[in-house]
C-alpha cells in the first residue's frame, strides 16, 4: 500500500512551475495510477492539498483530480501513535509537526510506504517504523 503525501500530490496537481525533479515524480505517479497500484490519501493530506486554493474553480478542479484516490481517515490508534512519534522525535531533537506525525503514524498503522518528497520524513523514519517509498 502506498500512502501519498501532500508534497507528491501538490507536484502532480497544484504547481504551475514544477521543481526540477517534478517531471520524473509526476510520471512515476502516472505510471502507478495506470498500473492500478494500491494507493491511499490520508484525510489530513487531502485537507492540506485543498487548503489555500485561490478560487472555487481551482478548489473544485483539484478536488476532482484527486477524487479517485481512496481517503483514509485517522482513528484513535493513529492519533496515539502520532503522539508517540512526536515524542520520539522531540527526544532525538528532530523537528516534527503534528500533521507530519499523524501522516507517519497512519502510514505505519496501515503497513504502507509513504510517497513523499518532504525530507523531514527521512528524519522521522529514524525514530519509528515508517517506510518511505523509493523514488530516486
Amino acid at each position: 500500500m502506498i500512502v501519498l503525501d501532500t508534497s507528491v500530490l501538490s507536484l502532480a496537481f497544484r504547481r504551475r512551475k514544477p521543481d526540477a525533479d517534478a517531471p520524473g515524480l509526476v510520471a512515476l505517479l502516472g505510471t502507478m495510477i495506470a498500473e492500478d497500484r494500491p494507493m491511499r490519501v490520508p484525510g489530513i493530506v487531502l485537507q492540506e492539498l485543498l487548503s489555500g486554493t485561490r478560487t472555487s474553480e481551482q478548489f473544485n478542479r483539484l478536488r476532482a483530480a484527486v477524487a479517485a484516490f481512496p481517503v483514509v481517515l485517522a482513528g484513535e490508534a493513529d492519533h496515539v501513535r502520532a503522539a508517540a512519534v512526536s515524542n520520539a522525535c522531540r527526544r532525538e531533537g528532530i523537528a516534527c509537526s503534528t500533521v507530519d506525525a499523524l501522516i507517519a503514524a497512519m502510514t505505519v498503522n496501515i503497513g504502507g510506504q509513504l510517497f513523499t518528497t518532504d525530507a523531514d520524513f527521512e528524519q522521522i523514519a529514524t525514530v519509528c517504523d515508517l517506510s518511505l517509498f523509493p523514488h530516486a
